[in-house]
């Protein structure tokens, strides 16, 4: 028997904001309602239609993977259809969701990971869980391990070089700032390397960002990124510069998680002090934001991103 829906009494005093991960994608929003409804016929429908655009795939999986009541109807799903590929890579993900959640014991994660991997030889997402998964819990050669399984099916994979960068930059947290830091040459290699119109063009952008938070939680530098030379040296303003004019050019508008690298730049921008810049993002990202980098390093996101919007749109 199918458990209950989620309670619908009062809970808790509701957050000012909620931050969406679906970002601008309607049919994704529209097909986490229906699963946590027990509707999985839409994610299924979902899935489908999305194929083989494996950065589109990950970031719908991923999402409707956030739901914590999703597993009892992914679970029914595979009861309807024991063969469902789909619905064993969303089992997969939903664990290691819950895995990191601390409801959910890993193994459970990784055994889940790795056997919706060996249904779908092809598809990087599951191997995108087990690095979700062992960038928090893992060791550093099993986390490049599993990287270059995601990189082995799909070479420019968005969300898995995210992930390696912010895994990165915690190295040596403890040793101040670096200008020859290993995420840096990590970020520009995975730029330099990609094609023309790949979002990864602004990972050197992202890793900037994450080795600013995690200087800042070391105290290396201020926990205000507005003053923190860490924007307005000379190497930050030519990541910077270079960064935005590719965005200027970009024409690939539709890819699903351009909308966090939007936010990392508009960040960027509005660290290093161009408004002006920082407004055209601001413009283009209308109300998705994202919590990361706004939190760096532990800001209320959605109050600083909107005290950084207003500023630079002049709505103060």
């Amino acid at each position: 028997m199918s458990p209950p829906p989620p309670p619908l009494g009062r809970g808790r005093k509701r957050a000012t904001h909620t931050f969406d991960p679906a970002l601008d994608d309607a049919e994704l929003a529209a097909a986490r309602t229906a699963l946590v409804q027990g509707r999985w016929q839409t994610a299924r429908s979902l899935l489908a239609r999305t194929g083989d655009d494996w950065d589109r795939r990950g970031h719908r999986v991923t999402v409707l993977a956030r739901e914590p009541y999703c597993v009892p109807w992914i679970r029914d799903w595979l009861l309807a259809e024991p063969d469902s590929v789909d619905a064993a890579v969303l089992l997969a993900l939903a664990q290691v969701r819950l895995a990191l959640r601390g409801k959910e014991k890993p193994v459970r994660a990784r055994e889940s990971c790795r056997t919706a991997a060996e249904l779908a030889p092809a598809d990087p997402t599951p191997w995108l869980g087990l690095l979700m998964l062992e960038s928090v819990m893992g060791a550093e050669g099993e986390v490049r391990s599993l990287f270059a399984e995601v990189r082995a099916r799909y070479a420019d994979h968005h969300h898995a070089h995210h992930l390696m960068v912010a895994r990165l930059a915690e190295h040596r947290s403890g040793s101040g700032p670096d200008p020859l830091h290993e995420v840096y040459d990590f970020a520009n290699a995975a730029a330099e390397h990609a094609p023309a119109d790949s979002p990864l063009a602004i990972l050197p952008v992202i890793a900037h960002a994450e080795r600013y938070r995690v200087l800042a939680a070391a105290g290396h530098e201020p926990r205000d990124p507005a003053t923190s030379g860490h924007w307005t040296g000379r190497r930050a303003r030519q990541v910077m510069r270079a960064a935005f004019d590719w965005w200027l050019e970009w024409e690939q508008e539709g890819h699903p998680r351009r909308l966090i690298d939007l936010n990392f730049l508009a960040h960027a921008k509005v660290c290093e002090g161009r408004g002006a810049e920082a407004a055209a993002l601001f413009h283009r990202i209308g109300d998705h934001a994202t919590p990361s980098p706004w939190s760096y390093p532990d800001h209320d996101a959605y109050s600083a991103f909107r005290t950084a919007r207003d500023t630079a749109l002049g709505t103060t």
